[in-house]
């Protein structure tokens, strides 16, 4: 019988990510966004996400490793598949293939792509074991920026000061910023403070993922994320601000003593703790993942035509510090198929 390889070191384990996985995790998205994108526009939110996650777990099955979702659909007596704890790939079992933890939002953006709004897209983070905080399904405080603001901020200044610092580190007046924040209720003293501090707002629906993607990339007219939203989320973002050199300053919202008995079941003892990226995803060997569904102002959504499919990904691999972007057109083969530019 073949003796069964060791684990790779470190060094195998970058070039495993950046060489193999980084790709086969594309595929991942890309497939998941395509099958939701036959559902844009057609008002079914349920429908929209439950494809995305069927095309995401069925992809997983073909990629060689050994990983477990850490942050997916929910507990396993809450989702089907991609559940928190679910071991995935071709060859779970093989130990000669690289441990990975994985995070996912299948759709990000779900009502997005259910009304055909801009900005859904499909998720997946990855890293080495134990590289991606198993955060608790509840709400987290964020601030998010780009790579010039990280040393100025604040989780708990007031928001007028947090904008002076940003404004400052771009070289550029408050009133030129833009602030992404989630449209609800919760935001509205946010959304004053914004205002009364004389910077602009851009509300969103949904996908403050995609946002905080968007403010730490240059020319995307985003200067950063202010207000309340999912931890899973978060710590997708932290993934991306890692391989971004971008900054999250986030701090879990336990508002229920259910919650708070749920978290210290968890191992998390401090409660009021202020998160950065490097804490929410400390790993080494990052991988983020994202394909557009609809248009959005970093990526292109799906496009159908004749004789095939295009797609348009964010790919970044942090141990390498790569930062693609993929173009991929997936033909339908047949005897005169047409490749479209």
């Amino acid at each position: 019988m073949a003796q069964l390889q060791s684990v790779p070191a470190p060094n195998g384990l970058t070039q495993q990510m950046e060489f193999e996985l980084a790709l086969e995790f594309t595929r991942i998205v890309e497939e998941a966004a395509i099958e939701s994108a036959k559902t844009m526009g057609m008002g079914d939110r349920p429908r929209s996400d439950q494809v995305a996650t069927e095309a995401m777990r069925r992809a997983m099955d073909s990629v060689p490793m050994r990983g477990t979702i850490v942050i997916g659909e929910g507990e396993r007596d809450k989702a089907p598949m991609l559940y928190i704890g679910e071991k995935v790939g071709a060859k779970a079992d093989n130990l000669a293939l690289p441990e990975v933890d994985i995070a996912v939002d299948p759709l990000e953006g779900t009502n997005l792509c259910a009304t055909g709004a801009a900005n859904a897209i499909t998720v997946l983070a990855a890293s080495e074991r134990g590289g991606l905080l198993h955060a608790p399904d509840c709400y987290m405080e964020k601030l998010v920026v780009g790579p010039s603001c990280k040393d100025g901020i604040d989780l708990d200044a007031p928001v007028k000061y947090n904008l002076k610092m940003i404004a400052k580190s771009l070289s550029r007046d408050v009133k030129d910023l833009v602030i992404i924040v989630l449209d609800r209720p919760r935001h509205e003293k946010l959304i004053n403070d914004i205002r009364a501090a004389g910077a602009r707002i851009k509300l969103i629906g949904d996908g403050d993922l995609s946002a905080g993607i968007a403010a730490a990339v240059l020319g995307t007219g985003v200067h950063a994320v202010m207000g309340t939203g999912g931890a899973p989320e978060g710590v997708i973002t932290a993934a991306a601000m890692r391989c971004l050199n971008g900054e999250i300053l986030a701090r879990l919202v336990i508002d229920r003593p259910e919650l708070e008995e749920r978290v210290t079941k968890m191992g998390i003892k401090d409660t009021k703790k202020i998160y950065r990226a490097e804490d929410l995803a400390p790993g080494e060997n990052i991988v983020f993942a994202a394909t557009g569904v609809t248009d959005g102002s970093l990526l292109r959504g799906v496009r159908f035509f004749g004789d095939g499919i295009r797609t348009q990904s964010l790919v970044m691999t942090r141990s390498t510090g790569k930062v693609r972007f993929i173009d991929s057109i997936h033909v339908h083969q047949g005897p005169e198929f047409k490749v479209r530019f």
